[in-house]
């Protein structure tokens, strides 16, 4: 036998009187169990326990409980990104032969899913427009089972008529499913206000930095959260022990940064609209908005950082924007600490045919903006020079 020292063994954590303040990162694939009778107590709900890594960990849970509290409920799941959560959601709660009433303006991918994929699993989906419930009810059918709704559209921020859907969700005996991203809990007290199922694609706002990717789904029934969570751990949907870490990091100071960059949105949705380049803008906040009473009755004080606007000039207008400022980040994503441009026709939205994406009102110079925490007066000064660079191609 060799005289070295075994380093196999697992050295013992150093026990301590003190404790940590912040959350330990516990990257651990496997988690070692005194003996048969102990992990059958953890599997059978007897005892609290971990057992292997994609069935659950420390990080997850430490960071779902505090997404909990936010949303004012109990039993948070987290995913590897938010279209692991819709995924495990639809999959989990729907099986062959079920059908989706979906607003016409989800996620990009969201849409795909529904009209492309879930086809395949034998379930389908309606499209309607979810500011209007007449719509909504109109395509439900008798083998209708769920309802997947957007508060705030994207990326053209229409509210959706959320009292009249939750009724009839309710009357109707369906599965009220909001995907809550766009608004957050701040925004939009979606649990509270009678959603069966809450999603966050926490990689936007609530982490905030771009430097994760996460899902979160919330569950009220039981049976639901069962069957969601089973489909997590069956599909590998689980999310990295250190993505969990660094969400739970930035979201210590989401309040924060939500409200300066709501503040941000104000100014920057009125500086916008009042540029000659541009044709229109979407605020919930501005009373322009289409649906600004309705913004004022679901949002109240708390209309987001997100604003879109659409430029004159299409294509060529788009581009002269972006490169005239290439300070500001152009990338397909939302909720970063400093504001990003996405342009949908050729991002989110592109799967879309021409025809599909000028139905939603998105034209080739359509921009959607999550408006960041820089200081007003230096994101004022780079939009404005990316405007007036549009301006003089005329």
């Amino acid at each position: 036998m060799s005289d070295r020292p075994n380093l196999v063994r697992r050295t013992p954590w150093p026990e301590s009187v003190s404790r940590a303040v912040t959350t330990p990162l516990q990257p651990s694939v496997v988690y070692s169990s005194p003996d048969p009778d102990a992990l059958d107590d953890q599997y059978e709900g007897r005892a609290q326990g971990y057992t292997y890594g994609r069935e659950g960990h420390p990080n997850a849970d430490v960071l779902a409980q505090m997404i909990d509290r936010l949303e004012g409920g109990q039993g948070g799941l987290m995913t590897g990104s938010g279209m692991a959560a819709v995924t495990a959601t639809m999959l989990g709660l729907l099986g062959q032969g079920d059908h989706i009433v979906a607003g016409d303006q989800l996620y990009g991918r969201s849409l795909r899913m529904l009209s492309r994929d879930l086809p395949k699993w034998g379930i389908t989906a309606t499209f309607a427009d979810p500011t209007d419930v007449t719509a909504i009810e109109a395509a439900i059918a008798p083998n209708t089972k769920l309802l997947l709704i957007e508060a705030v559209s994207n990326p053209t921020l229409r509210l959706a008529d959320m009292d009249g859907i939750e009724r009839l969700a309710r009357d109707r005996g369906l599965i009220l499913v909001v995907d809550n991203t766009f608004t957050t809990p701040y925004g939009f007290p979606a649990y509270a206000r009678g959603a069966d199922v809450v999603i966050h694609s926490v990689t936007k706002l609530l982490a905030g930095h771009s430097d994760v990717t996460l899902g979160y789904v919330l569950a009220r029934d039981p049976d639901a959260r069962t069957a969601i969570y089973d489909t997590i751990v069956t599909l590998g949907l689980t999310p990295s022990p250190y993505d969990c870490w660094m969400a739970e990091r930035g979201l210590y100071t989401f309040d924060m940064r939500f409200e300066r960059a709501q503040a941000n949105a104000r100014a920057l949705a009125d500086l916008v609209a009042g540029h000659d380049a541009v044709e229109a803008v979407l605020y919930p906040g501005r009373s322009d908005h289409p649906d600004h009473n309705r913004a004022q009755a679901l949002l109240g004080e708390a209309p987001g950082n997100m604003v879109s606007f659409r430029l004159a000039g299409g294509r060529e207008a788009a581009n002269a924007f972006t490169r005239a400022a290439p300070q500001l980040a152009f990338a397909p994503t939302l909720g970063d600490v400093g504001t990003t441009f996405s342009h949908p026709a050729s991002s989110s939205h592109r799967g879309l045919t021409p025809e599909g994406r000028a139905a939603l009102g998105i034209t080739e110079g359509f921009f959607r903006v999550s408006v960041g925490c820089e200081p007003i007066a230096l994101l004022t000064r780079d939009v404005t020079a990316a405007l007036d660079a549009v301006a003089a191609i005329g």
